[in-house]
């Protein structure tokens, strides 16, 4: 009887339990698939806060994948990069949108590097950046501190890192493009917290 009750309670327990990680996962779910990222909070709080505050008010429902840079669509006189960006930048719902930026967290801070599957902010201006993300294909070191993608050297604030589906993110990546805009744009149904 005994046992009966602690088998019962044992596997309530196993159903019930969330899965639980040192820093947070949130998934991007687009029409090509599902990609999870871990988020590094100790590394770069105000970037990582700010995205899931994004998350939790719902910007990201209907957003897209939008832009991609590769070797073939960038000039040859610069050092070139590889990424998909996303956001709510070309969102049929999200114009009137105006998100004041984040402060800038530099690499140089976090030690967070632009490598394979880096997701980071895009930006203008150092504090600019917010709702619109890119993540890396391969080692962009260009996007770092003292990098040469940005004239004012400042680089972009790296945040976390795709830990599944790194595959979606190379679907999309291959998908057709005219001038560094996706055609389609890849939509993403909605960013969540895992």
């Amino acid at each position: 009887m005994y046992v009966r009750i602690f088998f019962i309670v044992f596997c309530l327990g196993i159903l019930g339990c969330k899965k639980k990680y040192a820093n947070p996962h949130i998934e991007i779910q687009t029409k090509a698939g599902d990609i999870e990222v871990e988020l590094y909070a100790d590394k770069a709080p105000k970037t990582v806060a700010a995205f899931l505050s994004f998350i939790d008010s719902g910007y990201y429902k209907n957003a897209s994948f939008y832009r991609v840079l590769n070797h073939d669509n960038q000039q040859s006189d610069v050092f070139k990069a590889e990424l998909i960006q996303g956001g709510i930048y070309r969102s049929r719902n999200k114009p009137s949108i105006v998100i004041p930026g984040i402060p800038h967290e530099t690499t140089k801070q976090t030690g967070i590097l632009h490598k394979d599957g880096i997701i980071s902010l895009a930006r203008l201006e150092p504090g600019t950046g917010s709702t619109e993300f890119f993540i890396c294909i391969g080692n962009q070191p260009g996007f770092d501190y003292g990098g040469i993608n940005n004239p004012d050297r400042q680089g972009y604030a790296a945040f976390g890192k795709v830990v599944k589906g790194m595959d979606i993110v190379m679907t999309i990546y291959n998908r057709p493009e005219d001038d560094q805009s996706f055609h389609p744009p890849i939509y993403i149904f909605d960013i969540v917290r895992l």
